[in-house]
């Protein structure tokens, strides 16, 4: 009998101890909290600090994404020569689902979604999973005919033999240096999504991101670039007002959204859809239909004197937040947060920033670096008030942190209903 050691016992750890107690080996899970959801289910388990002998007998090692690869228990374990697989890569060994995966610093939700819709509408049976829903380790005894999967980077870092048909880069930029301890490697494991694909497979790319079309030359797949502006050589994007996705042609003025970045994932989602078997009636029904989830550039409020309140409390990144604010020409922006170790400065040197208010751990240096355009709000509710107070017409107020939520949320999610409901508040009265 096989002893599996599961690192962690969140919702991909506990998935992953299921499916290991189901193919018939004795599971071990480990969590630092004591008391933690393992022992309820049944399983051995240990917690506390991290103890060496743990590994002891133990033959395969799976890593939930709370355990960063610079983490004692991956490190003792890489040390060991013992094996140690992603839940990613240990519940693919054991779908019968072809697979579909999504990858990027920014977008790859949206995409994933929007993939799935287009596959639905055609009138296969298909599930999104990964990094958004249900674990994949949940999929393993399905009948879908086809699995979408949103897999990050750290889910990526410890695969072997994950081999998606269709895959996507949306873009990679640097992120999540405080897990992978250096940018270098964040980009090797984002590139490891291809790395078991063949001439037969297909590998979609944001064609205007230097970082996944960087990534996207070492790929042995068939490329497919893309661009929400404007249609790349052998690839999809709009074109003489149509979104042009092989041999498909969506008119622009059908699709909910004109921003470029909703017309780049809407593209990557259909060339992804169409390569897994979705028709083109079923790609053009979910294109004209489907728009993000909320915090995603959602718009919130538009004032009688022209005042526009938008939240991507999703941008939790430089990249996702320089993205949302070059997209409008005047903005009062609320940024700061947990930086997460990436510079976030340059969202204050952005022209188009009129204010900016910054807030949580990062929001002091955000404000300092905007000079007279910066003040330091230091919680949500100080610079919802303050952006109130000093916009003008033509105005976009947008929250784009740039940086992690928890300084001072449990989430971006809460960030953003918190957000949301100042923003209502302060223009009860005022909108269209």
């Amino acid at each position: 009998m096989t002893r599996v050691l599961v690192l962690g016992a969140g919702v991909s750890g506990l998935a992953a101890a299921r499916l290991a107690r189901k193919q018939g080996m004795a599971v071990t899970i480990y969590d630092e909290s004591p008391g933690h959801r393992g022992l309820e289910q049944g399983f051995a388990v240990a917690s506390g600090v991290w103890d060496p002998q743990i590994l002891n007998g133990i033959e395969l090692v799976v890593a939930s994404p709370g355990f960063s690869e610079r983490a004692l228990p991956v490190v003792e374990t890489l040390e060991s020569g013992l094996p140690i697989w992603s839940e990613v890569e240990f519940a693919w060994r054991h779908l019968s689902a072809p697979v579909a995966a999504i990858t990027g610093t920014n977008g790859k939700t949206s995409v994933t979604e929007a993939a799935a819709a287009m596959l639905d509408a055609s009138g296969l049976d298909v599930s999104a999973t990964g990094n958004i829903g249900s674990p994949l380790s949940d999929y393993a005894e399905s009948d879908d005919d086809v699995l979408v999967v949103e897999v990050s980077s750290f889910q990526l870092r410890f695969i072997e033999q994950f081999h998606p048909v269709a895959a996507a880069i949306t873009n990679v930029a640097v992120d999540h240096l405080d897990w992978h301890g250096s940018e270098q490697s964040y980009r090797d494991s984002k590139a490891r999504i291809f790395m078991n694909q063949t001439a037969s497979d297909l590998l979609v790319f944001d064609a205007d991101d230097s970082g996944a079309t960087s990534l996207a030359g070492h790929a042995l797949s068939e490329l497919y670039p893309v661009s929400g502006l404007n249609r790349p050589v052998g690839g999809g994007g709009p074109e003489d007002d149509m979104l042009v996705v092989g041999d498909l042609a969506i008119d622009l003025v059908d699709i909910p959204s004109q921003d470029p970045s909703h017309l780049a994932n809407i593209t990557v989602a259909a060339a992804l859809a169409l390569k897994m078997g979705a028709s083109e009636e079923g790609v053009v029904r979910a294109a004209t239909t489907y728009l993000p989830g909320v915090h995603r550039r959602s718009l919130i409020a538009t004032t009688s004197d022209g005042v526009v309140w938008i939240d991507d409390s999703k941008a939790t990144n430089p990249h996702a937040a320089l993205a949302s604010i070059r997209v409008h020409e005047s903005v009062v922006l609320i940024a700061g947060g947990l930086a997460k170790g990436l510079d976030i400065l340059p969202l204050a040197q952005e022209s188009n920033v009129r204010l900016l208010f910054g807030i949580g751990e990062s929001g002091r240096d955000l404000a300092e670096a905007a000079g007279e355009r910066g003040r330091y709000a230091g919680t949500l509710e100080v610079a919802v008030e303050m952006a109130a107070q000093l916009a003008g017409p033509g105005d976009t107020i947008l929250l784009a942190p740039g940086s992690a939520s928890f300084d001072q949320f449990e989430s971006y999610a809460a960030r953003g209903d918190r957000f949301a409901e100042l923003a209502s508040e302060q223009t009860r009265g005022q909108t269209k």
